[in-house]
This record gives structure tokens, C-alpha cells and sequence, in this order.
């Protein structure tokens, strides 16, 4: 068993093209970088996050990092950077440093734990009333 999947996870990555390695840990820490509770592991292939239930994920492809949340659609989209069409998830392509800043990720990655940490309180309110 693995000691720690996150890091074996980037040190694979790091080992077939730093570069991207290098965008999915900015990413990393900028959600961690969101709430102390916010915690991370490696599912799907990825880094999931959560506080409660996940909210968003890091995901790298062969030519970018994908910024993905589950529950997208829920999301505003004021700088119409969001892609995808289902009935929830929604995500952000990633190419360059650059991005993440004129995407305005930080943005959305608030929404996202936002959204996540309210359906967490209106559970727990629920469990409490019955």
C-alpha cells in the first residue's frame, strides 16, 4: 500500500512531462488553498476534493489539465469558461498557467465548495429535524 497516493500519483506525472505535473500542483494548491477542511485523494484517475462531499477534481490529459465539477451546471458561469452539456458536471480546460488566472479559476472553485458545503448543511439540518 502506498504511503501516499497524491504525491505517487504527481511523481508519475512529473516523470513523463513536468510541465503538466507542474499545472495540476498549482491547481492543487489553490483548492487546497480554499478552506483548511478541503482534503484530497486520488480517484478516477485524478485528485478528488472534499470538505463533506467532493466538489471538484484535477484531472490531466495528453495536451491539458482538466479542472472538473460534479456539480457544474449549478454553477454561475459569469466568464463562460465552463464546458460541457450534461445534466451536472461541468469543467474547465487548462493549458498554461495563464489559464488559471484568465479562466478565473479561483472563482469557480469557490462556487463549487460553496455549493458542496451548503448541501452539507441542508443535510445535517434535515437529519436534525427528524
Amino acid at each position: 500500500m502506498k504511503a501516499n497516493p497524491v504525491e505517487d500519483l504527481l511523481d508519475d506525472l512529473r516523470a513523463t512531462d513536468a510541465d503538466r505535473c507542474a499545472l495540476v500542483e498549482r491547481l492543487r494548491n489553490l483548492v487546497l488553498s480554499v478552506d483548511p477542511k478541503i482534503k484530497d485523494e486520488v480517484k478516477y484517475g485524478g485528485i478528488l476534493f472534499s470538505a463533506g462531499p467532493p466538489f471538484c477534481g484535477v484531472f490531466s490529459y495528453e495536451k491539458h489539465v482538466s479542472l472538473e465539477f460534479g456539480r457544474g451546471a449549478e454553477l454561475l458561469d459569469r466568464h463562460k469558461v465552463l464546458e460541457g452539456e450534461g445534466k451536472l458536471r461541468r469543467h474547465i480546460k487548462i493549458e498554461t498557467a495563464q489559464d488559471m488566472f484568465r479562466k478565473n479559476v479561483r472563482e469557480y472553485v469557490l462556487q463549487a465548495f460553496s455549493v458542496a458545503s451548503t448541501s452539507v448543511g441542508k443535510l445535517r439540518s434535515a437529519k436534525n429535524r427528524t
